[in-house]
């Protein structure tokens, strides 16, 4: 098994393949690595580029299709046998030279993840720097993740915090998030090298802005209901059934007091709220129910367990 696998996603990134290699090999000369390049169906010459670095260290995964980054990002880190896995761009953004101390770091000090912070970002101000700025507070406010720049792929992790983690969708931005509801939440952040892309044209554009904003939906759900999503379908129920009672026992007072209620638009919020209110308590049923048929039949545990040490002479054998 290898010491550390770096795992690099490539779409249609030809001109960039041998020098990202050259200075992968630079970067961690003496050291037990593999690199793992997963082309998600690219168009150009990428995978001829990547079979001609001939060396045993480097892998190519290739994909039936493009599938997306989170998926090829899996896919990775599936195929990794490193004790630690790095994620680095394949657009020689990411500077490899960066990995050593990361490494260093995450092997000293114990962490579960080292998170680079581009402090020298080399992109637009309008169309990145800006929307990326906004998104990552917006991320830190909702989950809870107290990370500085969320959109820096090169990360560490160890292969214990990483292969707990499963990416779907586009849920890529999200993986320090979706560690950490998988127990890997000792993590750490340091300034990263930035460099402006010189080959190839960058598939990131302003449409991403809303997928971000569902995805962020879904990520805030998951760390604060996952677990119980009745407390979140229940609250919304109650507050709606009680409503519409309260309006309905109105209107009861008002038929008997002799008035014609027939019509009225408040009797149908009324009847539109009592209905509302139970299909909310009951999709909170199910979700119980999901939630237990999704940790039983795959046997998992709503916990990690980092270790167990005993303290006595005998526990210590």
């Amino acid at each position: 098994m290898e010491k550390l696998s770096v795992v690099i996603c490539v779409y249609n990134e030809e001109l960039n393949i041998r020098p990202l290699a050259d200075q992968i090999r630079a970067a961690l000369r003496g050291m037990d690595y593999e690199a793992i390049f997963v082309d998600d169906g690219s168009t150009d010459k990428t995978r001829s580029e990547i079979l001609a670095l001939d060396d045993d260290r480097f892998v190519l995964v290739e994909l039936m299709r493009n599938y997306g980054q989170s998926s090829a990002l899996q896919a990775g880190i599936d195929a990794a046998r490193g004790d630690y896995i790095v994620l680095i761009d394949g657009d020689l953004q990411n500077d490899p030279a960066d990995i050593p101390d990361m490494l260093e770091l995450a092997e000293t000090e114990g962490w579960d993840m080292v998170a680079g912070v581009r402090a020298h970002r080399k992109d637009g101000m309008v169309l990145r720097k800006i929307p990326s700025a906004i998104a990552n507070y917006m991320i830190r406010q909702l989950t809870g993740t107290q990370m500085k720049d969320l959109g820096c792929t090169l990360k560490l992790f160890t292969a214990e915090a990483i292969k707990q983690v499963h990416i779907y969708g586009e849920l890529h931005r999200f993986i320090p998030v979706l560690a950490a509801l998988e127990g890997a939440t000792r993590f750490t952040q340091v300034d990263v090298n930035h460099r402006p892309r010189q080959f190839g044209r960058s598939k990131y554009n302003l449409s991403r802005t809303t997928r971000v904003l569902s995805d962020l939906t879904l990520m805030w759900f998951f760390k604060k209901y996952m677990q119980r999503p009745m407390h979140f379908f229940g609250q919304i129920g109650f507050f709606t059934l009680a409503v519409g009672i309260v309006i309905n026992l109105y209107l009861l007072a008002l038929k008997i007091a002799g008035n014609d209620i027939w019509g009225k638009p408040l009797l149908l919020l009324g009847i539109l709220l009592l209905v509302a209110g139970i299909q909310f308590l009951t999709t909170g049923i199910i979700a119980e129910f999901q939630m237990r048929t999704y940790f039983e039949a795959q046997k998992k545990t709503p916990y990690r367990i980092r270790r167990i040490v005993g303290t006595g002479e005998k526990r210590k054998e």
